[in-house]
């Protein structure tokens, strides 16, 4: 899926022309110059603004995990959420450096509610049904899961955003996600997650196949994340639609967040304009859902982990290459011959 930034040749013709003048041979700076024309399209000026950045992490536990799909028990998600709330985690690390503020979700939780004012409550339920044997959440759950990560989206104030999750087997749910919306053989979808053992791998994969018999082999989006969705991923889609309504640049994380996103561009596919691909995960599904989107990743770190962690990474290219279309001078400014 090529981003279909703008309606206007002329204007493509026209940011085109603001970046092949600025002082450097054409095409030399490779993918900034893609990324800083999509940018300009996006926000529809040759001057545009690229100077705040928020992370929102999206929790919420699944089902799945009690039939043990995942190295780490489920009350991990909990204990992570905590964790981002008093600023230990990785993605706090690297949004603390970058200076980028973050925000958490309780999404849906297993356990009673968390009570903490640093908290967005915006949970659907105690975490949801066990996908492998019955829908992970309702029609109406689903529904009311994606109204409100588009309240969050349209509510952004940043001119770019990045998102995040946390949810102990949600690599399961992402599998089955990729698997059911674009067609792909589950089997090579499904990875170690969290650092699964083999023997936990093959039975990861066991269990997999048997919530893939339960339904057909193409789901439309919408109900494949009722089948086999998680409240997080499920949120973090309407998030990526809100976001996109707003006019807002959407960096896309890992394997969990490509799941959300590969959902969102289901339910409409003009938001494929607002999206970049933070990074490639080492998780092997997300690479093949980027090769069926046709999608290209700013960085590939070998990271797996998720919160919005390689999003939060990407963020100086794209601050980068909108001040290169800003703020770079052209042959003509500073006097320097161009090409023969």
């Amino acid at each position: 899926m090529t981003p279909n930034l703008s309606s206007s040749s002329a204007f493509h013709d026209e940011i085109r022309r603001a970046i092949d003048t600025k002082t450097k041979p054409v095409g030399s700076l490779g993918r900034l110059e893609t990324l800083a024309f999509q940018i300009a399209a996006l926000q529809g000026t040759l001057k545009p603004q690229m100077k705040s950045c928020r992370l929102t992490i999206f929790a919420g536990d699944h089902g799945m995990a009690s039939a043990g799909v995942s190295a780490f028990p489920q009350e991990v998600t909990r204990q992570m959420v905590f964790n981002f709330l008093e600023g230990g985690a990785a993605a706090n690390i690297f949004a603390n450096t970058l200076d980028i503020d973050v925000q958490v979700v309780d999404a849906g939780v297993a356990g009673a509610p968390i009570l903490n004012e640093a908290l967005v409550a915006r949970r659907i339920g105690a975490g949801t049904a066990n996908a492998i044997v019955e829908p992970a959440m309702t029609a109406s759950q689903r529904d009311e899961a994606i109204a409100a990560g588009r309240e969050i989206g349209a509510g952004e104030k940043t001119d770019a955003v990045c998102y995040g999750e946390m949810g102990i087997g949600n690599t399961s749910s992402a599998s089955l996600l990729a698997h059911k919306i674009l067609g792909l053989p589950l089997a090579p979808l499904i990875g170690r997650g969290t650092g699964v053992d083999d023997d936990t791998l093959a039975r990861k994969n066991t269990l997999l196949e048997e919530a893939a018999k339960r339904t057909a082999d193409i789901l439309p989006a919408e109900d494949a994340l009722a089948e086999y969705g998680g409240f997080e991923i499920t949120m973090m889609a309407g998030a990526m639609l809100g976001a996109a309504s707003a006019g807002k640049l959407i960096i896309v994380d890992g394997f969990i967040a490509m799941s959300a996103a590969l959902a969102a561009q289901m339910l409409d596919e003009k938001i494929s304009a607002n999206l970049v691909y933070g990074h490639r995960s080492k998780e092997v599904g997300h690479g093949l859902i980027l090769k069926a989107l046709d999608a290209d990743p700013l960085l590939d770190l070998g990271m797996r982990l998720g919160e919005g962690t390689g999003a939060l990474l990407a963020w100086p290219l794209v601050k980068a290459a909108a001040a290169m279309l800003n703020d770079m001078a052209t042959f003509d400014d500073a006097q320097v011959s161009g090409p023969a």
